[in-house]
């Protein structure tokens, strides 16, 4: 992709029709799921199911069409909306509105009864999964093999922070909060649960959740909202001008995070060595990340079949 084609990074020709929204419907639920549990990334998810561009670029269409719409260009506005990739989106927003929703009820209390089987899970899965956003950068060159490096320590150190005390925060707080932990869910190998767990929102956010507490999501909601309006475009932009070099930060963001996925870990994130029921905890990652290698070859095949059918 270049900026030549920076219109939509993902061709109109190529847009699903009503048969792919039940899988869509799935995506977005394993994207949900993927959103409540820290240190697990919703973009990675969206990566590893091939959906990613294709939200990055509804999500731009619908960014642009809003700030047409304030300006007055009504027209625009609805062209843009036009343009987005409804089929893809709509299903995949269903999908993770259910997740989170049942989520919040049972990944939170499993995670803190089993937490070293859930990291070594979800460890297995993001490491399995690199290999998505790595092939997508195609033929390697020095800058992206610098963004991998610039990336992994960013999210390395991202990951290392000590967890904040869980308050009950002002509405602003939870807004801004929403902001920061928002862009995660845009960038994969970053988790906006992560984010939430290091400023002591995490356990507020799925208790408003599970009670729900319409004043704190209604905040939580608007606050995603701008954030994703500030954020979306800038990555829009960077997936049309420099693909490569940003799926090679992508790649990098990934890595890094594997550390807050590490099994062994005490209270305040500080790596420890593996215990004596460490064989068990990694056949747990390496089924994790077979399962995960299974999906991603059997959306290779299908969006081989879909091409040839076209």
């Amino acid at each position: 992709m270049n900026a030549a084609n920076s219109g939509s990074t993902v061709p109109r020709a190529s847009e699903p029709g009503l048969s792919a929204a039940p899988g869509n419907v799935l995506r977005g639920m394993a994207m949900g799921a993927a959103e409540v549990v820290p240190g697990v990334s919703g973009g990675t998810v969206a990566l590893v199911v091939g959906i990613y561009e294709r939200l990055i670029d509804g999500a731009g269409h619908v960014v642009t069409a809003l700030r047409m719409a304030l300006t007055g260009s009504v027209a625009e506005s609805r062209e843009e909306l036009r343009r987005a990739h409804w089929s893809t989106i709509l299903p995949v927003l269903a999908g993770m509105v259910v997740a989170v929703v049942i989520g919040a009820r049972l990944l939170e209390p499993l995670i803190e009864d089993h937490p070293v089987g859930a990291r070594a899970a979800f460890f297995g899965m993001v490491l399995f999964s690199i290999v998505v956003p790595a092939r997508m950068v195609g033929r390697w060159a020095g800058r992206d093999v610098a963004a991998v490096v610039l990336g992994a320590v960013g999210a390395f150190l991202l990951t290392g922070l000590p967890p904040g005390g869980d308050v009950d925060p002002p509405l602003v707080v939870i807004g801004l909060a929403a902001a920061v932990a928002i862009c995660a869910l845009v960038l994969p190998g970053v988790s906006g649960s992560f984010l939430l767990l290091s400023l002591g929102l995490y356990a507020p956010t799925l208790a408003a959740v599970n009670s729900r507490d319409f004043a704190y999501l209604a905040a939580f909601a608007l606050g995603a909202a701008l954030g994703l309006g500030l954020f979306v475009k800038a990555l829009q932009t960077a997936l049309d001008r420099h693909h490569a070099l940003t799926l090679a930060l992508m790649t990098g963001l990934m890595i890094g995070s594997l550390r807050a996925l590490w099994p062994w870990q005490d209270g305040d994130r500080g790596l420890q060595a593996p215990d004596t029921g460490a064989l068990p905890m990694l056949a747990l990652a390496v089924g994790a990340g077979l399962v995960v290698t299974a999906v991603v070859a059997l959306q290779a095949h299908l969006d081989r079949r879909a091409a040839v059918g076209r």
